[in-house]
């Protein structure tokens, strides 16, 4: 598939491990530049390495999204050296990890100061994000965000409830900026993975048993490789999507769908 991205310069955020790092692998082999931004500098710059071994253009970035003069920084060094950005994925995010430092568990038992890091990183990051690269696309005239929600921003999962408000937030930012933002040129889309096989989900299902009971309800019975996930990203980037705005796309094997 032609996607025409060769040269397109991608910016991906939470790129150094799991779903970020196959995205930004993927880009690089339609062709991107790729940058990996992530919080963790020397993972983020060891992924980088990988890729330039391949022969891709590849930069690494330390940034934490929660950070607004970290990530207008970050936009800043990009642009410096590659004179625009073209692509922004919004791909960070706190999750379940079983080295969490965060409490992920409903209202009631949540700690504020936990409520309150998850909407920094997976809510303010991508609006930082977002209003970092907006203004140098509508000067472009040109440019496409794609965000990485969750179809428990669709649909409830308990024991979770500020993960869930974050990635429900995401959705509704995503259709509010393609909202006003479209007429400059630029398209907004949202996806919305189920289960996706990376190891923030094998921290949950630590034994076979439970990642079976966890294909088992989606239809089409296993979970996502992050290459899936990736895919739909490169596609939303390309031209081949381009009448696709404020789109909110779950892809999820068909959990939403039963």
């Amino acid at each position: 598939m032609d996607t025409r991205l060769n040269g397109s310069v991608v910016f991906v955020t939470g790129a150094a491990s799991g779903q970020g790092k196959a995205t930004v692998g993927l880009f690089a082999e339609e062709g991107a530049v790729v940058i990996v931004a992530d919080r963790h500098g020397a993972a983020a710059e060891e992924t980088a390495e990988e890729l330039r071994a391949g022969g891709h253009d590849a930069m690494a970035v330390e940034v934490d999204v929660a950070d607004a003069e970290a990530v207008n920084a970050a936009f800043d060094a990009v642009v410096g050296r590659y004179g625009r950005v073209d692509v922004l994925v919004n791909n960070a995010a706190v999750g379940f990890s079983e080295n969490a430092r965060l409490t992920m568990a409903n209202v009631v038992d949540t700690p504020l100061e936990h409520w309150n890091a998850i909407l920094a990183i997976n809510l303010t990051g991508p609006a930082l994000c977002a209003a970092a690269v907006l203004p140098r696309m509508a000067e472009q005239g040109s440019g496409v965000i794609i965000n990485i929600a969750s179809i428990n921003g669709l649909v409830g999962l308990t024991g979770a409830d500020a993960y869930t408000a974050t990635k429900g937030g995401l959705i509704a930012l995503t259709r509010s900026i393609a909202a006003e933002w479209s007429p400059r040129g630029i398209r907004v889309n949202c996806i919305c993975p189920g289960g996706v096989d990376t190891p923030m989900i094998r921290a949950i299902v630590e034994n076979p048993e439970a990642k079976k009971a966890m294909s088992a309800t989606t239809p089409l019975g296993r979970l996502a490789t992050p290459e899936e996930i990736a895919a739909v990203s490169v596609f939303l980037a390309s031209p081949l999507a381009g009448y696709v705005n404020g789109a909110v796309l779950p892809v999820d094997g068909g959990y939403t769908a039963v």
